[in-house]
């Protein structure tokens, strides 16, 4: 429980009253009033603004103004408490003024930027201009600048008056929010785990946050709700330093590592995990398209070769046509689907310690898939060498079906009919289901096959 008194003062004459909050170790708090009077009256009262024991006579008027501060104060106080602020002597001003100088109605006309912001998601979404996973990551954006406006003591900040400074406050809070989650418990109650910062972010991360942040912010410039946007106020040079991105090295799994993983003697527990993986590698879709395969998802060519046929969910709104993906089946994914149907119980749960992600570390460590790769490390602006086992994910397997398919199809640009982009080449072509069965299969190592329309193996 805090401890409030008043702060001594050693002027002689009239001096402005001066509190300190003491909060066991974890606080000691200041604030200045502007309320003035010598120091024989205030020694008469306690810091409520009651009375003393054994006084009789003393300044009512400033016994009354002293509890009106102190009220405020306390609320002021416990606010900071309840939401997890900063309890420093800033915030408790800042607190204080709130409220002293409550919110009018007209911000019902003008609503904080966050709220701003969801309605900005929502509506895009309802219009078809992003899609439901882009809205998920957008409204992740949106939590963290509620988050960063909260601890900051400025949850009512509207979208007019976000300047430069908070946001360059705001992508330092992006970085390093994995500093808070602790001290701020109560703002992170409803977030789930895989949202919940554990580490500082990579800048490729936060600038793809920043990004659709300023995606928002330009949208209200073009509407006129704001004025000028933040995101101009930083100059060419400061604004390509702050939206940069970097990618490491590639890195994958090579053919003969995939191999070894697929034929390699593993233990029960890591089965079902190394299945939905190779099969992942066989078909190089992301994870979100990957978790929604199954039986229904494969059609048979009338060549009688098997694939699967979906719309990626990333793309699905940006493009005009529903243009499938269709990727035939190589063997050895084909028998796996026959003998799971395409039923991975490891798929339930993607993230946590012993989620899809971890699994697949376990299984890469397990098979000594332990060839360094660089990983950037933003701290010591320098690459770390990390062995491949330790930063394997789902993210792999697509990386590595590119890699392999890549090494094995000729350059369509090879002949010098066309400049390298020409849409042209595009026009006089295109792989057909058996071209891309015989490219897979060369790419894997993989014997053809035919089913019939039940998905028995007839040749």
């Amino acid at each position: 429980m805090e401890k409030i008194s008043f702060y001594p003062c050693k002027k002689k004459g009239e001096v402005r009253v001066k509190y300190r909050i003491r909060d066991g170790r974890s606080a000691q708090v200041y604030y200045t009033t502007d309320i003035l009077c010598s120091e024989k009256d205030l020694e008469k009262l306690n810091p409520d603004g009651s009375r003393k024991d054994r006084v009789k006579l003393y300044n009512t008027n400033l016994a009354d103004s002293l509890k009106k501060e102190y009220d405020v104060m306390v609320a002021a106080y416990a606010k900071m408490r309840d939401e997890g602020l900063d309890l420093t002597t800033e915030v408790l001003e800042r607190e204080i003024v709130a409220l002293k100088n409550p919110v009018v109605e007209t911000r019902t006309e003008n609503p904080n930027i966050v709220t701003r912001f969801h309605k900005y998601a929502d509506g895009s979404l309802r219009s078809g201009i992003i899609g439901e996973a882009r809205h998920k990551h957008i409204i992740v954006v949106s939590d963290k600048l509620e988050r960063f406006l909260i601890i900051n003591g400025i949850s009512g900040l509207t979208a007019e008056e976000f300047d430069i400074d908070h946001l360059m406050a705001f992508r330092e809070f992006l970085f390093d929010e994995y500093l808070y989650v602790k001290k701020y418990e109560r703002l992170y109650k409803g977030v789930k785990a895989q949202n919940k910062p554990q580490a500082r972010l990579s800048m490729n991360t936060v600038t793809s946050q920043m990004k659709m942040f300023q995606t928002f912010i330009t949208e209200l410039e073009d509407f006129d709700e704001i004025r000028k946007s933040p995101f101009r106020k930083l100059g060419k040079e400061r604004k390509k330093a702050v939206m940069r991105t970097k990618y490491d090295d590639p890195f994958f799994l090579r053919k003969d590592e995939l191999q070894k993983i697929i034929s390699i003697e593993i233990p029960q527990s890591l089965q079902d995990t190394r299945d939905a993986f190779v099969v992942q590698c066989a078909f190089g879709c992301r994870i979100s398209d990957f978790l929604d395969l199954s039986l229904d998802s494969i059609a048979v060519s009338e060549d009688g070769i098997p694939y699967i046929h979906y719309i990626p969910k990333k793309t699905a709104d940006a493009q005009e046509g529903n243009v499938e993906v269709q990727t035939p089946i190589v063997r050895y994914a084909f028998d796996i689907i026959k003998k799971t149907g395409f039923e991975f119980l490891i798929l339930r749960n993607i993230y946590g310690t012993y989620g899809y992600n971890a699994r697949i570390r376990s299984l890469l460590q397990h098979c000594k898939i332990d060839r360094q790769v660089a990983q950037y490390n933003e701290e010591t602006k320098k690459n770390d060498y990390l062995p491949l086992y330790k930063v394997g994910s789902s993210k792999l397997a697509r990386k590595t079906h590119v890699d392999i398919m890549n090494k094995v199809q000729v350059d369509m640009y090879a002949a010098g009919l066309h400049k390298v982009g020409s849409s042209a080449v595009n026009r006089y072509t295109s792989l057909e289901i058996k071209d891309r069965f015989k490219l897979m299969n060369a790419a894997f190592e993989q014997k053809a096959y035919k089913v019939d329309d039940q998905l028995t193996i007839i040749e």
